[in-house]
């Protein structure tokens, strides 16, 4: 089998900071009519499902997004039109509290989390058992997904499955993320961390940190540390 071509972009985004912001500043958003779903997990949780495409009998495309990302996230819309414009149908499964509003437990979601992909997959099988269905992850989803490929012992839901600009390494990745120019996405993303953490504990007492320390933290290890481990039953 012959190995993939190199990757060569486009000459006018020669680097990954401009490869990272085009599409994010300028690519135009895809303006889809989507169905919003709400599954109601074995836990007393939920998740947000939101659906793209008409056809009823059509294969599935479950699409994981990244760190505090959405089906408004841009390269959601754009996988989703693609989606629809096969004639398949595309669903955003949004991790716990990604949708728009708190989830209902302390907890949310982390890197190592797979059991809510591996529900949602499941239960898209059994309602049409004889429909194609793939999964896309992106970033954090992404991280994800390959780890539930890699670990699950049972028979897999999946036909295919993406998986797209994946932190590998996410103690690597924190350490790049306070260098240089890509502090500005360490700082966009804990803003966007700390919003959801402020929107579910303003008004809940258990959460690991008060929101006055909440804002104390200023890089990822710090936050993994006071908010993930605690949240998920880590040390």
């Amino acid at each position: 089998m012959d190995s993939p071509p190199a990757f060569r972009p486009a000459w006018w985004l020669p680097g990954p900071h401009a490869q990272t912001l085009w599409p994010v500043l300028f690519r135009k958003r895809s303006r889809l009519a989507l169905r919003r779903e709400r599954l109601e997990l074995p836990d007393g949780d939920f998740l947000d499902l939101d659906w793209a495409g008409d056809d009823e009998r059509g294969p599935i495309v479950l699409i994981l997004h990244g760190l505090e990302g959405s089906s408004d996230s841009h390269y959601a819309r754009g996988l989703l039109a693609a989606v629809v414009r096969h004639g398949w149908r595309g669903v955003v499964m949004h991790f716990r509290g990604c949708g728009g509003q708190p989830n209902r437990l302390a907890r949310r979601y982390y890197a190592a989390d797979t059991a809510d992909m591996a529900y949602v997959a499941d239960c898209l099988r059994r309602r049409e058992p004889t429909v194609p269905l793939a999964a896309v992850g992106y970033s954090l989803g992404g991280n994800a997904l390959l780890k539930w490929l890699g670990t699950a012992r049972v028979d897999l839901p999946l036909r295919a499955a993406v998986a797209v600009s994946i932190p590998f390494r996410l103690d690597d990745t924190a350490r790049r993320l306070q260098q240089g120019f890509s502090r500005l996405y360490q700082l966009h993303l804990l803003r966007a961390l700390k919003r959801g953490y402020r929107a579910k504990f303003r008004h809940r007492s258990d959460g690991p940190v008060t929101l006055a320390e909440l804002a104390t933290i200023q890089d990822f290890h710090g936050f993994d540390d006071r908010i993930t481990a605690p949240l998920h039953g880590y040390a």
